[in-house]
């Protein structure tokens, strides 16, 4: 008797996120074990880069900022040094110092009513900058220039878990399967009937998130950051929870931003700041980039794409 070979599926929350895991295989068994690995792996990494427990490699670093250089385990050290790339790529729309902001201004439900001055938004944003971090690639050490500095992996993180989990699944011979953390997902192989998987981009405008278009891939990532989810309504204007480290206030004129990339950290890691630089700088830094490609609906519901895309969907979300 010949088993069926079909997707066996984990639901976990992991890194403050909803992690879905999925494997294709005729063995139940096997692909538990294999999802088990999977899972410590993630579990492993969060322990690296959290910043809440005291001894994470991450709270070192932000605790001895401005007074010495910390060593970190080369995987630590190589994920901030890929950060750095890339906050350079996205001339600092992209920067994992925003840990550094100062949060008190900033209550994305119904208590924010106005935004700050210009001046004190300055001030909250003094500490975030992508140059005043030091690596020594000899020893292994970052160093944090200015006292008070802060480095998360908010905007890398998911994404760079996502792809470990991938790797183990795959060193352990899992041919086909889906990591998806919280939206950030990669894909590998097939579904069981041959076919690629078919992601949907979800409607920023639907309550229950439903999807206005779908990706069929396989051996990609895509990953989609929006404002639809935590945003204040001042004067009638939409403000995404996202800040803009050059001016303190949070970005406009974005709904939604979906990357479609070789691997997930990297699609993790544009979609945030191209939904910083707006929808022209944008898809300006995507249309340069190979392998790479990017859809964006702007709050008048205008789906705009890379030159490397074409949806065949209406030229509105709505």
């Amino acid at each position: 008797m010949t088993l069926s070979t079909r997707i066996h599926q984990r639901v976990q929350r992991l890194m403050g996120n909803r992690f879905e895991l999925s494997v294709v295989s005729s063995d139940a068994s096997w692909a538990n074990d294999c999802l088990d690995e999977a899972i410590a792996e993630i579990s492993r990494i969060e322990r690296l880069l959290t910043t809440f427990n005291e001894d994470s490699q991450t709270n070192q670093i932000n605790a001895n900022a401005g007074i010495k250089p910390v060593q970190v385990d080369p995987e630590v050290f190589s994920l901030i040094e890929r950060s750095l790339r890339l906050s350079a790529l996205t001339q600092g729309a992209f920067d994992i110092t925003y840990g550094s902001i100062d949060k008190r201004f900033w209550n994305f439900d119904t208590t924010m009513t106005a935004l700050p001055d210009p001046k004190t938004a300055r001030r909250m944003i003094r500490l975030i900058n992508y140059r005043n971090v030091m690596l020594n690639a000899d020893k292994h050490t970052v160093f944090l220039k200015e006292k008070g500095m802060r480095i998360g992996f908010g905007g890398i993180g998911k994404g760079y878990a996502a792809e470990q989990a991938k790797r183990v699944l795959r060193e352990r011979g899992v041919e086909s399967g889906i990591v998806n953390a919280a939206g950030d997902l990669t894909t590998w192989g097939s579904q069981p009937n041959g076919q690629a998987w078919t992601i949907g981009i979800a409607d920023p405008n639907l309550a229950s998130r439903q999807a206005f278009s779908y990706l069929a891939i396989s051996n990609m990532a895509v990953a989609t950051s929006g404002s639809y989810e935590k945003f204040a309504l001042i004067n009638g204007k939409r403000y995404a929870h996202t800040i803009d480290p050059k001016t303190g206030y949070p970005v406009s004129g974005i709904k939604s931003v979906t990357i479609i990339a070789p691997n997930a950290e990297l699609a993790d890691a544009l979609a945030t700041p191209v939904m910083v630089m707006g929808v022209l700088v944008g898809l300006n830094l995507i249309n340069q980039m190979r392998h790479i490609a990017c859809i964006i609906i702007d709050d008048n519901d205008v789906l705009h794409t890379s030159t490397n895309i074409r949806l065949t969907a209406p030229a509105t979300a709505n």
